[in-house]
């Protein structure tokens, strides 16, 4: 383990590079604190930004948390450290997610600082996407990095994928009518430019076009609001999709795929894929079980990722590191 100190400079910009990952509704449910003598990173979890009737275990409050604890592993590898991590290190403590220690590096290349790059270009496009294939060989090289935080990624095949948009139409189709899908866009979706510059939640700039035509189930964060101005668009008629999912279903392997998503979203933002998690599906019991591949039956999915060719999504608002960040003296 290295003695070196981290300057508070230092800790400050890796916990600003942590806070760029995507979480649902763009909630930032996260708490970082950094013990100075133990030269030691904590990811918490922060329960008040939780979506209790979207997520009533959780569930997407720890890949939302796991997203970011990949970006902190990155951003201090690409300072020059070896991130050791432990995951859910406190049994008797569940908001004490992760710790990350900045070891000192073997001197080898990293898989995992070679990510930095796109840790500031990576952001969410609910735009419409090109048609064009992901090539086999990129498909294959993303589906390795979710093995690398033991996660598992597939793309479905012509009948899967159908039946995979048809349980995305369902989800769409209860959440224009559930009171609760709207209480959640009331608080985290910025549809009132009067309101200001918040700091979280999806602003109107990226709610991307209303879905004219096409089958890309992108979610619609107006909801039953009227926009003025907002233009509608075609989407994808064959969407690029990918699942995301682990073998088991606890907070650990929820942290896993949080891990995972990001670490496949850096990889793609940095081979040219623009992307977007949806949770649709995923978000009712009863859609989520039988999104899992129909033939092997394998894994609990925990995401899905919308990947391809487009244009990128605007960057969107974050809390800054003071209002995340303690530094213990």
């Amino acid at each position: 383990m290295s003695a070196r100190p981290l300057s508070e400079e230092l800790v400050v910009a890796l916990v600003d590079d942590a806070t760029t990952a995507p979480s649902m509704h763009n909630a930032q449910p996260w708490r970082f604190r950094y013990l100075r003598g133990d030269r030691l990173f904590e990811v918490h979890a922060d329960f008040g930004r939780a979506l209790p009737h979207a997520d009533p275990d959780a569930r997407a409050l720890h890949i939302g948390c796991g997203a970011a604890l990949l970006n902190l592993r990155v951003a201090v590898a690409h300072a020059g450290w070896r991130p050791v991590t432990r995951l859910l290190p406190d049994p008797d403590d569940p908001s004490l997610l992760a710790t990350v220690h900045p070891a000192d590096s073997d001197g080898g290349p990293s898989d995992l600082a070679a990510l930095h790059p796109a840790i500031r270009r990576r952001h969410t496009s609910r735009r419409p996407y090109a048609e064009t294939p992901i090539p086999a060989a990129l498909r294959s090289a993303l589906a390795y990095a979710a093995r690398r935080e033991g996660a598992l990624l597939d793309f479905p095949g012509p009948w899967h994928l159908r039946w995979v948009l048809e349980l995305f139409e369902e989800a769409e189709a209860r959440n224009r009518t559930d009171r609760g899908e709207e209480e959640d866009l009331e608080r985290w979706a910025r549809a009132d430019p009067a309101a200001g510059s918040p700091e979280d939640g999806i602003p109107e700039d990226a709610f991307g076009p209303r879905r004219r035509d096409g089958r890309a189930p992108v979610r619609d964060f107006a909801g039953t609001r009227r926009v003025p101005g907002r233009q509608a668009a075609d989407f994808e008629r064959f969407p690029q999709l990918a699942l995301l999912s682990t073998l088991r279903d606890h907070p650990e392997d929820w942290l896993r795929a949080g891990q995972a998503m990001e670490r496949v979203l850096l990889l793609a933002t940095s081979e040219g894929l623009v992307g977007s998690p949806l949770t649709q599906a995923v978000e009712w019991p009863d859609l989520r079980w039988p999104l899992r591949d129909p033939v092997t039956g394998k894994g609990q999915v925990q995401t899905v990722l919308r990947l391809g060719y487009g244009p990128p999504g605007p960057q969107t608002p974050r809390r800054p590191p003071r209002e995340v960040l303690d530094i213990d003296p």
